[in-house]
């Protein structure tokens, strides 16, 4: 009798470090727009992209006229997402240009978060990542932190906090990874109180300066 033939199992979507890598050769020369990586990411480009521009805020990689519109691209994906929409961006965001050879300094400088990731990740406690009303918040989330990454604050963790609440709330829907959207959650609280604390700090600030322009400018 023969042996019934056995199909292996088919094989699983590429890994964030196989996608760069493949980025990195690809476009290893020459400037590449935005849209082409979306093009050569196919079917999971957004997440992806979201990852990837968010990568460099976590990263010593400059980004000299891109760390604003890096931030803008991230604030509409997520706006699209929160409304449950298909993400979409304008040509002129598509249309901008990266510096070549742009992801093998990723891909080197982000290396050991994407290590983690690729430890880390794996489906489990799916529901978290499939429910409807929970995209919205994830999208939101997504919004308000692409938000933060434009604002030119020079102080440490500005940059990075929101950028971490993008790449872990993209790679739990990438994955479907509660866990990782739990760990999204909770650093977008962190967030969230490290830049009410900001303001705050701000506020009195201004009105330390303000009392004492007043004792100053008045008669003694």
């Amino acid at each position: 009798m023969d042996t019934p033939y056995e199909r292996s199992p088919p094989a699983g979507p590429p890994r964030l470090s196989e996608e760069l890598a493949r980025l990195s050769e690809t476009f290893a020369e020459r400037p590449v727009t935005l849209r082409e990586v979306i093009t050569v990411l196919r079917g999971r480009a957004y997440t992806l992209l979201l990852i990837l521009l968010a990568l460099p805020f976590c990263t010593p990689i400059p980004l000299p006229g891109l760390s604003t519109p890096f931030g803008l691209m991230i604030a509409l994906v997520g706006f699209r997402l929160s409304l449950r929409q298909a993400p979409w961006l304008p040509s002129r965001i598509l249309d901008t240009a990266l510096p070549p050879r742009f992801f093998s300094r990723l891909l080197f400088a982000g290396r050991r978060i994407i290590q983690l990731l690729e430890w880390g990740l794996r489906p489990r406690w799916v529901s978290l990542v499939e429910q409807g009303v929970l995209h919205h918040v994830y999208g939101l989330m997504i919004l308000v932190s692409g938000l933060l990454l434009l604002l030119p604050l020079p102080i440490p963790l500005s940059n990075l906090l929101p950028a971490l609440v993008v790449i872990l709330t993209a790679a739990a829907l990438l994955e479907r990874d509660g866990y990782c959207a739990v760990a999204a959650l909770a650093v977008f609280a962190l967030t969230a109180c490290f830049f009410a604390a900001l303001a705050w700090g701000g506020v009195e600030a201004l009105g330390w300066v303000k009392d004492r322009m007043a004792r100053f400018g008045s008669p003694d």
